[in-house]
């Protein structure tokens, strides 16, 4: 079940890219990278909106 009407993340998905978002700032603040991090975001938001698109 979706967050809200407008978001198709269920709470769980909005919490995770919530701690992922947290740990590329540090990363970035350290010059470390994060592709690896943004690429993990990119798939938790695919697998959202392909689930919401199927309903």
């Amino acid at each position: 079940m979706p967050v809200s009407k407008h978001d198709p993340h269920n709470a769980r998905e909005l919490a995770s890219v919530l701690i992922l978002g947290a740990r590329i700032q540090r990363r970035q603040a350290r010059g470390k990278s994060v592709k690896a991090l943004e690429r993990r975001v990119d798939r938790i938001r695919e697998q959202a909106q392909k689930r919401e698109d199927g309903k």
